[in-house]
Order: C-alpha cells, then sequence, then structure tokens
C-alpha cells in the first residue's frame, strides 16, 4: 500500500548524530511511513548504522551513492518516494513524535498541498523556539499562496525587512511536508551547493510553493534542528560565497520573469540581496586573514554593482536603531565600520550558542 509520507535523509557522515535522528524517526506515531535514507558516500559508519536499522524497521529503504552533496542526496530520494507526502529530515537533527501525524492531519483536513511547522534551534546547552509572529493556524490559498508565499521566499518587503533574522526561516524543506504530485509532475529539484552556495531549501521551496495551490502553517514546534554541529558546512568560511550568491540571484531573477511575477517581487530579491550583506560580512570575517584583508574583501563585496545598486534602494525606516546603523555602513559603502559591527553580530551569534 502506498505510504501516507516519504521522509527522505541525506546523509553523509554523520554517525555521532544518525541514531538520534533515526529514531526518532522510526518512532513517529504514524506507522504508514517510508523512511528513504540516502548515504551520500560516507567514509565513517553511518552506512552501517543506516543498515542496522534497516534490518528491524521494513519501512526503510537505503540507497548508497557515491558523494554528490546535500542536493544530489535529496533528489535521489524524491525519485525512490512513493508516499502521498513527501518530507525532509536532516540527519543531524530529530523531530517530536507526533510531527507527521499532526502534519498529516492538517493537509487532509484542509486539503492542501503544503502543511509547514515552526520549530526548535537545539544548541547543546539551551535550545531557542523559532518564533513566527504569525497566527496559530494560518491558511493561503490560490493567488494567496503565491502572493504571500512564494513573494516572502523570493526576500523581505516594507517592515519585514527589520528582521534580517527571519529571512529564510520559511524556506526551510524540513518543517514541511509537500505533495508528492506537485514535486514530481513539475521535476522540482535541488540546484547543487556549489553552484549557490547555499538557500537551496529556499530555491527548492519558490518553485514548489509557485506550483502550489494551497498551504497551511502550524506555528508549533515539532522539528528540532541541531545547530550544536560545528562541522556542519554553514559554519565554514566558504571563500567563493559571493560569486555563488549571485549564481542563486541570477536564477531567481531568471524565475520571476519566466513566470511573469509582480514587480513587488523583484524589490524582495533585491532586499534579499541587500539583506545577504550580513551573511557575506560573517562569512569574510570567519577568514584565517589578517584585518586589513577582510577590510579589503568587505570592500569588494560592497563595490560589486548588483550589490551597491540593491543597497542603494534598500529602504532602513522599519528597521531597528543596530540594523540601521548596519545598513548605513553597507550603504556607503564604510567598510571599516561595517567590519566592527559584524565582529559585534558574531560575538552575539556566538553567545547565543
Amino acid at each position: 500500500m502506498k505510504p501516507r509520507i516519504s521522509i527522505i535523509v541525506p546523509i553523509f557522515n554523520m554517525e555521532s548524530y544518525l541514531h538520534r535522528c533515526l529514531t526518532s524517526l522510526t518512532s513517529q506515531s504514524m506507522d504508514d511511513i517510508q523512511i528513504i535514507a540516502v548515504n551520500d558516500g560516507s567514509t565513517d559508519s553511518s552506512l552501517q548504522i543506516v543498515r542496522q536499522f534497516a534490518e528491524n524497521d521494513d519501512r526503510i529503504i537505503v540507497i548508497h551513492q557515491e558523494n554528490g552533496g546535500v542536493s544530489s542526496a535529496r533528489n535521489a530520494g524524491i525519485r525512490a518516494a512513493e508516499g502521498e507526502f513527501i518530507g525532509f529530515v536532516d540527519p543531524d537533527d530529530w523531530i517530536d513524535t507526533t510531527m507527521y501525524e499532526d502534519m498529516y492531519k492538517e493537509a487532509i483536513r484542509h486539503e492542501v498541498d503544503i502543511v509547514m511547522c515552526s520549530y526548535i534551534r537545539e544548541f547543546g546547552s539551551h535550545a531557542i523556539e523559532k518564533k513566527y509572529p504569525v497566527a496559530d493556524l494560518v491558511c493561503y490559498r490560490g493567488e494567496e499562496v503565491r502572493n504571500e508565499m512564494v513573494r516572502r521566499l523570493v526576500g523581505p518587503i516594507n517592515d519585514e525587512v527589520a528582521n534580517p533574522e527571519l529571512l529564510d526561516a520559511w524556506g526551510t524543506v524540513w518543517s514541511k511536508i509537500f505533495r508528492a504530485e506537485i514535486i514530481k509532475n513539475n521535476e522540482i529539484t535541488f540546484v547543487d551547493l556549489h553552484l549557490i552556495g547555499s538557500n537551496e531549501d529556499s530555491l527548492f521551496n519558490i518553485h514548489a510553493f509557485y506550483y502550489a495551490t494551497s498551504f497551511v502553517f502550524m506555528n508549533k514546534p515539532y522539528y528540532h534542528y541541531w545547530k550544536a554541529n560545528t562541522g556542519s558546512i554553514t559554519s565554514r568560511h566558504n571563500p567563493n560565497l559571493m560569486n555563488q550568491f549571485l549564481v542563486l540571484y541570477t536564477l531567481i531573477e531568471s524565475f520571476l520573469k519566466e513566470k511573469m511575477m509582480p514587480s513587488s517581487f523583484q524589490l524582495a530579491l533585491s532586499n534579499r540581496i541587500s539583506l545577504n550583506t550580513l551573511g557575506l560580512g560573517l562569512n569574510t570575517i570567519t577568514k584565517k586573514s589578517s584585518m586589513y584583508r577582510k577590510v579589503s574583501d568587505i570592500q569588494t563585496v560592497l563595490n560589486h554593482p548588483r550589490i551597491r545598486g540593491s543597497l542603494s534602494q534598500f529602504e532602513t525606516s522599519s528597521c531597528p536603531m543596530v540594523w540601521k546603523a548596519f545598513f548605513l555602513c553597507a550603504k556607503n559603502r564604510f567598510s571599516l565600520g561595517l567590519y566592527m559591527l559584524l565582529l559585534a553580530v558574531d560575538r552575539l551569534r556566538k553567545m547565543k550558542r
């Protein structure tokens, strides 16, 4: 019988976390699930751990492939998925026991294509719930899905720019279930991170929400996002990040033009580019080099025509004072001042860990 939900887990060298993740999946209150564990060329004991779980649970399908990255692994999982809905879980994370049962019930009750829940950031010593400033249950249908969700995934507008930390909070794939036919019929896949650097989740979601006709958000945290993994790709310096982000912007812009989306979507993309100066800046200060080199690299970012153009029209009136100061430095290409503010942001970020 067709499973209700196929859950895709991309795995690369996650032996320290995998048991916790798979236990949370096999312990789900919904029995009728398919767990697709894609071992992406792990060199540790991850494959052995997955196979041990599979021996005791016939709902687990093990796919072993040469290392191709998280996008390749997720795409392999999509091809193998047989469920009515598709979900994603990262191997260093875990989920509450009733997560998929509760989300599936909402999908059936409201007859929707995508269901999303909130999540908790786990730091090892403490946990922080991700707060979404919306009602306990939000439902969009028809054009609302594009006007509210696709636009929000592209980037913020108006007072949404006041919270840069929420830029991609809506764009995670692991907090959602997607009706499988939406993904498969429209051949939606993940783009290789080597091309775009990050945000493969948001790009995937932009496409998925464009083709969806209905959406429910459950403002309740079921997913546990492990932030204490220092080996994560998001915690390392990426020397190619700016060029990769420029490719990402081009892909989003091309999609908006192809689908003839309203001008507000272009403004949203421009605001995304402006807010991404924070991520580019934080990436720069993690580089092992002198302060002079880092300040010079920040100046290179700020001088790029695409970034400079977006910053020039970025409206900061809704921003708190600290972010006004940050973007004032960015707009005026005051790289030393921006460097000092980035150090402060990085210190605060590490204190929250």
